[in-house]
């Protein structure tokens, strides 16, 4: 079993492999798809164990980590793994896989292309789209049926996030790296921040934002290279600001500029030369899940957040080259 820690706001899994949670900008929900926003900085990571006495009894049960987020806040996921040994990792939105659109599993299966392979994935935005996108992660309270939980599975019970990271068997690759190779980063550095928004139920889960350009790459090494018996998991609690105040007596951070502002300034985007890179089809149940803005629209609620489109111009978007057999350690 892979030893899970809490290092520096990163989630490590055993000696090579880690995460973090990427606060952003959360994209227009205008039938448009748009480039990569930035990464603004890591949310915080708190182990559960450690404020035992004042977060939900049930927690105590699942364990793992929480982070704060505001309602309607997008996140992406952001993998540091080794370039020459590579993790398999399952991803989930309260038990509902982000690829497969299929019920939690603990192992890994080949049929449903339920997984990811880190490296070449370098992060992960959203719920898998199919068609070289995603539909971003956007945090919803729980209770109110707008989370892909609610949508696909009819309940709304668990929330947050499921984590699995598998090793290659003994064998598959060197155990040792190679000379470093440059490293690619998607990261920005920009503090520029506005006031909390108003936050809703206590614990939440994650819903369906807007498109996103973002393939989700097969397994290129195929599934007899994991071993499904050597791997590390962890549950994720994602909780509004009054919660994380309550439960840490810190103030969580304050929200990103919206997307218009952000673009407005000349700040970057990204996007990746990935043509070659093949990508995981989505299956119905993720295709029809309803965005947030749809389901606003569906309860009668008036719009909620800004939905303009932005127009991204190119000079403005950052491409890097993808070679599933040449990426960089470290920022991937």
């Amino acid at each position: 079993m892979l030893k899970v820690q809490v290092k520096d706001n990163r989630l490590v899994f055993g000696e090579g492999f880690s995460l973090t949670f990427e606060r952003t900008l959360r994209i227009p929900d205008d039938g448009k798809s748009y480039p990569l926003p930035p990464g603004l900085g890591h949310f915080p990571i708190h182990k559960v164990e450690d404020y035992a006495q004042t977060v939900p009894a049930h927690w105590l049960q699942q364990g793992g980590v929480f982070i704060p987020m505001y309602q309607r806040e997008a996140l992406w996921l952001r993998f540091l793994a080794r370039h020459w040994k590579p993790n398999a990792v399952k991803i989930a939105v309260g038990k509902v896989n982000a690829v497969s659109g299929k019920n939690w599993e603990q192992n890994l299966s080949a049929d449903k292309d339920d997984y990811l392979v880190c490296p070449p994935q370098p992060w992960l935005d959203g719920i898998n789209a199919g068609q070289g996108m995603i539909r971003q992660f956007v945090a919803m309270p729980l209770g109110m049926g707008y989370t892909v939980e609610a949508q696909v599975t009819g309940k709304e019970e668990v929330g947050g996030l499921q984590i699995i990271v598998y090793e290659a068997k003994p064998g598959k690759f060197p155990d040792q790296p190679p000379p470093p190779k440059d490293s690619t980063s998607r990261m920005v550095l920009y503090s520029a921040a506005v006031p909390a928004r108003a936050a809703g139920g206590a614990e939440m889960g994650l819903a369906a934002g807007g498109k996103m350009k973002q393939k989700i790459y097969p397994d290129p090494h195929g599934i007899d290279t994991w071993d499904t018996h050597n791997y590390g998991r962890v549950f994720v609690h994602i909780v509004n600001s009054m919660a994380y105040r309550e439960i840490t007596g810190k103030e969580p951070p304050a929200t990103p500029v919206s997307a218009k502002s952000y673009t407005q300034a000349g700040l970057p985007w990204f996007d990746l030369y990935d043509e070659h890179m093949g990508d995981i089809s989505a299956p119905d149940a993720l295709k029809n899940v309803k965005s947030v803005k749809e389901m606003d629209t569906e309860k009668g609620f008036a719009p909620q957040q800004d939905d303009s489109s932005i127009d991204v111009p190119d000079p403005q978007i950052k491409k890097y080259p993808v070679n599933k057999d040449d990426v960089s350690d470290g920022e991937w």
